[in-house]
């Protein structure tokens, strides 16, 4: 509700969308910036401490937003407080991965991750049609007032669970606890580094989808604005599917991602050519199905696949990588559907996308057959991890 409120208050204040955008670059940038640094503090500290800070000073700044919007104060001071909650959330992201994992055993980790997903979904859909409504009705500085409760329901939810039926993780030792040694985590494990390059790729190219169905809308589709709403409303129940289908399977290994991620970059290529808006949102629902898979599967095997006690500080690399995708991403697709065209623009993205995720296969199956020598022998496990 926050975010969209907050756009529409800077799109009201100066009418123009790249001052919407530099809002949510503002938001995001902190991600790059202080990430990896969250990651390696939510491997030392408590991570329900750090969500517990985190939300109170949401919860301080939401507050002090709806009495900065209230009061008419200048576009600067919305940017700087927007700055700082991308700052609170970077913080808090690393330590929110490694209490989930705290919440459920390891064999149920990829069902819980699913689980979150479909709430994530759901509660972006209800939060951005209650906050049309309240802004409409109320004005925005009350549906921020809204939000600034929202966060004592997170903080009390906290407190409650019992911490003696957590899932321990182990945490890392003194020499290993620095920023450095979780680098030196990821850059030697082969698997991750993978899993984030196609990351990089699907996301900057196959998961900005804001930026193309803009474009789609008001060029081959002639849809309007009208069009853009109703194709922004699938893409939302697309994603809540996708949150069902990823908590009802068991197995989200490597397979999964790679299917998910081959079929979505098929379709994507295949939308590019739709002529009609109907057929086109067909596709929206089974793209944004399949990126929910995505995201779980990803999210389950970088926590799986990566040592208990540098699990924050891989996790703090996941974030800024996306963060670095959506910054690029979007740039890159807008100029190429201006200079290409729309439609031309989603088959070349579909096409690189899927041309990406066939290297990942290759390589991800070389990582298997390695570990696979490790374990019967055949091999140092030296050489393997090299």
């Amino acid at each position: 509700m926050q975010v969209l409120g907050l756009n529409w208050v800077v799109l009201e204040r100066t009418g123009s969308a790249t001052a919407v955008g530099f809002s949510v670059l503002a938001g995001t940038l902190p991600a790059l910036l202080v990430g990896p640094f969250a990651g390696a503090l939510a491997d030392r500290v408590d991570p329900r401490r750090i969500i517990m800070a985190g939300q109170a000073v949401h919860l301080g700044l939401a507050l002090l937003l709806a009495v900065l919007v209230w009061g008419g104060a200048p576009l600067g001071m919305l940017y700087l407080l927007t700055a700082v909650s991308g700052v609170v959330t970077s913080v808090e992201g690393p330590a929110l991965g490694r209490f989930g994992a705290q919440v459920v055993p390891p064999e149920d980790l990829p069902n819980a991750l699913a689980l979150g997903s479909l709430v994530n979904s759901a509660g972006r859909v209800l939060g951005m049609s209650l906050a049309g409504v309240l802004a409409a009705a109320v004005g925005e500085p009350a549906l921020f007032l809204v939000n600034a409760v929202t966060f004592l329901a997170v903080i009390s939810t906290v407190r409650a669970v019992r911490v003696g039926e957590l899932h321990p993780l182990a945490v890392s030792a003194p020499e290993r606890a620095g920023l450095r040694a979780g680098l030196a985590h990821v850059r030697a494990n082969s698997t991750l580094l993978t899993l984030f390059a196609l990351g990089f790729v699907l996301s900057s190219l196959g998961r900005n989808y804001q930026v193309t169905m803009a474009a789609m809308s008001s060029g081959p589709l002639d849809a309007g604005a009208e069009g853009y709403g109703l194709l922004s409303a699938v893409f939302a129940v697309g994603a809540v599917i996708g949150g069902l289908i990823a908590a009802r399977m068991r197995g989200l290994g490597a397979p999964v991602l790679l299917a998910a991620a081959a079929i979505t970059s098929v379709l994507q290529a295949v939308s590019g050519l739709m002529p009609g808006l109907f057929g086109f949102a067909a596709l929206i629902v089974a793209i944004a199905a399949g990126a929910v898979v995505i995201d779980t599967v990803m999210g389950t095997r970088v926590q799986l696949d990566s040592a208990e006690e540098m699990r924050g500080r891989v996790l703090s690399v996941q974030g800024a990588v996306a963060a670095a995708a959506g910054a690029v991403g979007g740039p890159l697709l807008g100029w190429m559907c201006e200079g290409l065209g729309p439609g031309p623009a989603l088959v070349v993205a579909g096409l690189v996308t899927l041309a990406v995720t066939g290297c990942a296969a290759v390589a991800l199956g070389v990582d298997r057959r390695a570990a696979a020598r490790v374990v019967e022998g055949r091999v140092p496990v030296a050489a393997a991890a090299g």
